[in-house]
């Protein structure tokens, strides 16, 4: 009788360490959990301040040392920004912000505190940049001037926006009037632009107007470049009954990583329902003809199916060197 209560006692007081010894771990990684979260906010926002700084150097760059002195323009708020301070005595640092404001407030309804926080800021930024940095006028080639202006701005654009801000809010006019017309964002865009260069056609000139439109393209071009990066990621959704050895030659020829989804064949007169394995890859543009070629070599049945990619990470997305 007293060892059976001796072995009760030691039970729970050993079951009373265990459940320290539990809350202890789960105490540690807790904390763990926290720092981590911790250390990857502080990256990423020290990456978004550094992309937002460049960016508004970059921009300051090509307003001030390019587009400013020679009386050119650009499409979005910054255009008008541009044409305001051409058409008047204040300077383009002024309505930089001005400009800007309405986009700001609807960018804080549209897409929340952070956003708007991080744009005033870099707005904010690149105002303080227009107006105390010296750049020097680097040329009144009016050819150079609109390709290397959209240039710079272009990228210093581009580059905000991959640190989370935008430093001209025409993008979120458009999506805010795509929503209420039911319209694209793409449209609205070309709409506001095509009332900004046929202002500065009228206020200013025709010729300044078409090299204004060449600023625009260039801008928008670097723009897609900078957020969308140098390869652009293709999406290969691949379905055939050979799909092991179609696996097998994108891991070993490609260098790439598969996912493999389960599926039923349903082609067919009578819709033929065969288990299948679907498989999925990343690609980048130039390969495209290398993997139709190893695909056509097992199998010229296959069905595929292409899908840009606008942005992607992790996985093996990078292509693995292979041994061979």
């Amino acid at each position: 009788m007293w060892q059976r209560l001796q072995d009760i006692i030691s039970s729970l007081f050993l079951t009373r360490a265990q459940d320290q010894v539990f809350e202890h771990m789960l105490t540690h990684y807790r904390k763990a959990k926290r720092y981590r979260a911790r250390k990857i906010v502080a990256k990423n926002l020290l990456r978004d301040i550094i992309f937002v700084s460049l960016g508004i150097v970059s921009a300051s760059f090509g307003l001030k040392a390019l587009l400013l002195p020679n009386h050119f323009i650009d499409g979005g708020a910054t255009g008008i920004s541009l044409l305001l301070s051409t058409l008047s005595t204040t300077p383009l640092w002024m309505f930089i912000p001005l400009v800007n404001l309405p986009f700001i407030i609807m960018g804080y309804r549209i897409m929340g505190s952070t956003f708007a926080i991080k744009t005033a800021l870099a707005i904010a930024g690149l105002s303080l940049c227009l107006a105390f940095v010296h750049f020097p006028v680097i040329t009144q080639d009016k050819v150079l001037v609109a390709v290397f202006g959209g240039f710079f701005l272009g990228a210093g654009i581009g580059l905000a926006v991959r640190g989370g801000a935008v430093i001209d809010g025409t993008e979120v006019l458009a999506i805010y009037l795509s929503r209420k017309l039911g319209t694209t964002i793409g449209d609205i865009i070309l709409i506001i632009n095509i009332i900004i260069f046929s202002l500065a056609a009228y206020l200013l000139s025709i010729e300044v107007a078409l090299y204004s439109i060449i600023t625009y393209m260039v801008a928008s071009k670097m723009l897609d470049f900078i957020v969308e990066g140098i390869e652009e990621y293709i999406g290969v959704t691949i379905v055939s009954s050979h799909s092991e050895e179609i696996r097998e030659m994108i891991i070993n020829v490609m260098g790439r990583g598969v996912t493999v989804y389960q599926g039923k064949g349903g082609y067919g007169k009578r819709g033929e329902k065969r288990d299948l394995d679907i498989i999925y890859t990343v690609i980048t543009r130039l390969e495209i003809n290398k993997l139709n070629t190893e695909i056509e070599k097992i199998t010229p049945t296959a069905f595929v199916v292409m899908n840009s990619v606008k942005e992607a990470k992790g996985g093996r997305i990078k292509k693995r060197p292979l041994n061979h």
